[in-house]
């Protein structure tokens, strides 16, 4: 599902760093060069890169991506180069610190991710920022969102098959009637979404759609101006149909006033090992339009071939 293309024969390491290097070298920055090296490797190859490279020249990689180049070139290739961790972790305090409603990076996070990559993230978001991430929610989040997202980005969900039949039911004939109370920030609603075992919830809204003949979102459309609404929305959909989520994401990206650039990288870098092959399939279903035809309309220059490598096509 993946649309990384690795190379069958990946060069030595040491030999990757001396072309970064090359790449860095002299008057001009040699962009295609950087793509063709790290937007074919995966996160293992990425990791021992940046080990190798500091080992050999004294100076952090990503530091010597930031003195070469800029913008949302620089943007996509640093987000590209970091452990999904590491990323996720930026994302996240990225997302925190400037909290808006209508932010899905945390919801992304906390519910499109297992919960061993959730923990993962909030460690290196520790060592990162010497913080925790739910500290930073707290404090930078307020209302009801603050009093979903904490929770959320607290979990560690169950991450097995079992389900618990009646369990589903009950709680769907919960869910269902506040919703209808239009209490949709009640402490059950939230207990639910934000404590339960992707399976467990899975069953729940299959009974949801079962008793009341018709799916949980659209209960919660009633409203498309809420934004509460839609993050509940969100949070059901990196659930039960991921790709036809991220789909959304990224034609509202590229379909706007003007691209959304860090979304659009969001989205890109962080599936590009996951997921991003059935995504593309999504995209092209709902619009007729291969993904990469897409991005190449509303990029250009390094930027999009960073996109357009990470995308699994020929540039």
């Amino acid at each position: 599902m993946a649309t990384l293309s690795v190379p069958a024969a990946v060069p030595a390491v040491a030999e990757d760093c001396e072309q970064l290097r090359k790449a860095f070298a002299g008057w001009g920055t040699n962009e295609r060069l950087i793509v063709s090296i790290l937007a074919h490797r995966d996160a293992a190859q990425r990791r021992a890169i940046r080990r190798a490279y500091a080992e050999a020249y004294g100076e952090e990689l990503l530091r010597a991506i930031g003195d070469e180049i800029h913008g949302k070139f620089e943007r996509a290739v640093t987000q590209w180069t970091l452990d999904p961790a590491e990323r996720d972790a930026e994302l996240a305090g990225e997302e925190a610190k400037k909290w808006q409603p209508g932010g899905r990076a945390l919801v992304e996070i906390a519910c499109a991710r297992t919960p061993a990559q959730l923990f993962a993230a909030k460690q290196a978001y520790h060592d990162r920022f010497k913080r925790s991430l739910e500290e930073d929610v707290a404090a930078h989040v307020t209302g009801d969102f603050r009093k979903l997202l904490v929770p959320l980005v607290s979990a560690y969900r169950y991450d097995g098959p079992e389900v618990n039949t009646s369990l589903a039911h009950s709680e769907a004939k919960i869910l269902n009637g506040k919703i209808n109370e239009k209490a949709y920030s009640d402490d059950e609603i939230v207990r639910i979404l934000t404590t339960r075992s992707k399976a467990q919830l899975l069953a729940t809204f299959n009974s949801y759609n079962d008793q009341f003949s018709h799916p949980i979102t659209k209960d919660l459309k009633e409203d498309p101006k809420n934004e509460f609404l839609s993050t509940l929305r969100a949070i059901i959909r990196c659930f039960t149909c991921p790709d036809r989520y991220f789909e959304k994401v990224v034609r509202l990206a590229l379909g706007g006033v003007g691209t959304d650039e860090n979304t659009l990288t969001r989205v890109i870098t962080t599936r590009a090992e996951v997921d991003l092959k059935v995504i593309k399939e999504a995209y092209q279903k709902r619009n007729s339009v291969p993904l990469e035809k897409a991005v190449s309309k509303e990029t250009s220059r390094d930027y999009e071939d960073m996109m357009l490598a990470l995308l699994g096509a020929e540039y």
